[in-house]
């Protein structure tokens, strides 16, 4: 399988998911949970489903345990969707990328940095050259 194919049936899924978890999905667990990516096996086998989720790592384990016992359920519905030969088993991992930018996030605002003002319109830098008339000095100068 190429892996253009690969990424469009990741894209797919991800898809899928997302919708499936807005929508169909009942349990409390799942509802603050974001689908940040899906990479597919070669042979679509098994499809790695990347997973975020607002809270502490309690909150992210109860989003673990609760996608891993919806995983058959996803699974059927996606294989209802998707029309694939084989419905690709889904493997949950946590993706700390959310995590990871709200501390850089709040670091910023620790140190006044997200307000700061870029002006590359100062007219204290603005340097105006006319050649014509360096060019008339210097021949001045050197007639001189």
């Amino acid at each position: 399988m190429s892996k253009k194919y690969q990424r469009r049936v990741g894209d797919m899924i991800r898809n899928h998911l997302m919708d499936l978890l807005e929508r169909k999905v009942n349990d409390p667990r799942l509802q603050m949970v974001t689908v940040t990516g899906v990479e597919v096996t070669s042979d679509a086998a098994r499809a790695t489903v990347h997973f975020s989720v607002l809270g502490d790592s309690e909150a992210q384990a109860e989003a673990q345990n609760g996608l891993e016992s919806a995983a058959g359920w996803l699974r059927r519905e996606l294989g209802r969707r998707l029309r694939l030969r084989n419905t690709p088993q889904l493997v949950f991992h946590y993706d700390p990328s959310l995590e990871h930018g709200q501390h850089i996030a709040s670091i910023l605002d620790e140190l006044g940095l997200d307000d700061v003002d870029v002006d590359d319109d100062d007219d204290d830098d603005d340097v105006v050259v006319d050649d014509v008339d360096d060019d008339e000095d210097r021949e001045e100068e050197n007639d001189a």
